[in-house]
């Protein structure tokens, strides 16, 4: 959720620039533990996003829980991947929701063209493993009682 937030600093940039730091860390937290996040979350998570994104309405909602049940799929279907495969998920599903939420945001009534995404695309690919260091520094912090009690 907090992740969410970010791109609502007070930055007026021209164009989508920023990535979607919230989609981002849903991915690394569904990809580092599989199990952690439940496939329905994805729903309030995405709805979250909506509210404070801008989008139409539901677009988050779908697209979010879509990539959750995709990154599922690919867990079954893989589960032995390395950091590799995982960024080339990673960049698949996070182009999909870029192009397809700008799909939705001009069905609604925006009037964007693809070429003004392709950086914001470009710059999500690159930062994803950065997000995913980010959210492994957190798992740990998050395991750090447990791993004093041994």
């Amino acid at each position: 959720m907090l992740g969410s937030f970010l791109p609502a600093l007070p930055l007026v940039p021209s164009a989508p620039v920023l990535p979607p730091i919230g989609f981002l860390s849903l991915l690394a937290w569904r990809q580092l533990r599989p199990g952690l996040l439940p496939v329905w979350s994805g729903l309030p998570l995405g709805f979250f996003d909506d509210l404070y994104s801008g989008q139409p309405m539901g677009s988050a909602i779908f697209l979010w829980s879509a990539a959750i049940i995709v990154l599922d799929i690919v867990e079954t279907r893989f589960p032995w991947r390395n950091f590799m495969m995982e960024w080339l998920v990673a960049a698949a599903l996070i182009v999909s929701c870029i192009v397809l939420g700008l799909a939705f945001a001009n069905l609604a009534g925006g009037a964007t063209a693809l070429a003004v995404i392709l950086p914001q695309a470009a710059l999500s690919i690159l930062a994803y493993p950065v997000v995913a260091r980010l959210v492994a520094a957190f798992d740990r912090m998050r395991l750090m009682p447990f791993m004093v009690m041994r």
